[in-house]
């Protein structure tokens, strides 16, 4: 009983010509399928690294508009209670750690998400094991 599309009875009689055809057929593909999932895997990591991009630019608008918008009015509140200068110096350094932790997890988030497709070079390695098998 044979099973799936193997006939053997046909097999018996390809040229060697055929039987290249068929592996360059076969191995297109492969090919082919190894670049649709190495597509589809560098999307999944563009959306994160997209993520991460959009962590930046909150932080530099929140930089921003907190240097411009905070700054006077907590000086004014906060030199009632403290000099002047010293109260410029503590909103702003509160405004800084604010800016740096926005952008430290923006970076993470772009650093996780550039790495390379794993899966498709796992499944080409093993693609090209199984071909140098078959050759021996």
């Amino acid at each position: 009983m044979v099973t799936g599309t193997h006939d053997p009875s046909t097999n018996d009689h390809q040229s060697i010509g055929e039987l290249i055809g068929r592996l360059s057929e076969q191995g297109a593909r492969l090919v082919h399928a190894e670049i649709e999932l190495a597509k589809a895997e560098m999307a999944a990591r563009a959306q994160a690294a997209g993520i991460g991009a959009g962590l930046f630019v909150a932080a530099g608008l929140f930089g921003f508009f907190a240097f411009a918008t905070l700054i006077a009015t907590a000086i004014m509140g906060l030199s009632n209670a403290v000099a002047p200068w010293l109260a410029g110096l503590i909103v702003s350094l509160v405004l800084l750690a604010l800016t740096a932790a926005l952008a430290l997890v923006g970076r993470n988030r772009l650093k996780a998400g550039a790495t390379k497709p794993e899966r498709t070079v796992a499944n080409v390695k093993k693609d090209v094991d199984a071909v140098k098998e078959g050759l021996s």
